[in-house]
């Protein structure tokens, strides 16, 4: 696999600032939040999906993507199956999995920071232990 920069898909979405959106938001592609969204904000699936959460936004929901940016505000858990970049003013309240973390001088975080490939080879190795176990 190789590991060049590729090119992010296009933001063709924007939750401007100063709207209040109340609900599920589901895209595809890219999104930009600079408004506030209470509800869920997830991408279609798609390895080359793209949310931004710039500096005055705020997410009271679950975010969920490829390649996931915040500087501003997220309240729930996200899940990034590319790329989580937290930007110095990322303010985030919930659990946190991700592919590969960029982590940014501060940046706050007030939940569990989890791999998802960790997670994923965590589950059988404890499953064998436990099989183990009840043998004994």
């Amino acid at each position: 696999m190789a590991f060049g920069k590729k090119a992010q898909p296009p933001i063709r979405t924007l939750i401007g600032e100063g709207t209040v959106l109340q609900g599920e938001v589901k895209f595809a592609e890219g999104l930009r939040v600079d408004g506030e969204v209470r509800g869920d904000v997830i991408a279609e699936e798609s390895a080359s999906s793209v949310v931004v959460i710039s500096e005055n936004a705020k997410v009271h929901g679950r975010v969920k993507a490829a390649h996931v940016i915040i500087n501003g505000e997220v309240h729930g858990p996200i899940e990034s199956h590319a790329l989580l970049e937290l930007q110095p003013k990322a303010r985030v309240v919930g659990d946190i999995r991700y592919e590969a973390l960029e982590m940014h001088q501060g940046a706050q975080v007030d939940g569990e920071l989890r791999p998802l490939k960790a997670g994923d080879r965590a589950a059988p190795a404890s499953g064998l232990v436990l099989a183990a176990s009840n043998d004994a």
